[in-house]
């Protein structure tokens, strides 16, 4: 799930550079965008192991745990640390061009 998450980040990047927006607007944007999408996928994975944790048992229940904290993990990692080193890069660098895979005609 989180290259699912940095996928709908990186598209909807993608999507607001091709509208002409900033490098800057384009990243805000993007990430407030992809936001309610990646919530709700992830609140309804943890609500199913959630189920799996209260219903299960034996193996099962492991299983369901190990989910629940992977779920928490990865929606930190994506969110928090993926915009952070995004950031990091684009003002270190004081660049107003950040490759996310969009034809090289879009700047």
């Amino acid at each position: 799930m989180a290259v699912d998450t940095n996928i709908l980040v990186f598209e909807r990047i993608r999507e607001e550079l091709h509208s002409g927006k900033t490098l800057r607007a384009s990243i805000d944007v993007g990430f407030s965008k992809a936001l309610h999408a990646i919530i709700d996928s992830n609140v309804n994975s943890f609500m199913t192991g959630l189920i799996l944790y209260f219903m299960g048992s034996g193996f099962i229940t492991g299983f369901a745990l190990t989910l629940m904290i992977g779920i928490l993990t990865t929606l930190f990692t994506a969110i928090v640390v993926s915009r952070a080193m995004i950031e990091i890069s684009i003002s270190s660098a004081g660049t107003t061009y950040f490759n996310f895979g969009q034809p090289s005609s879009v700047k």
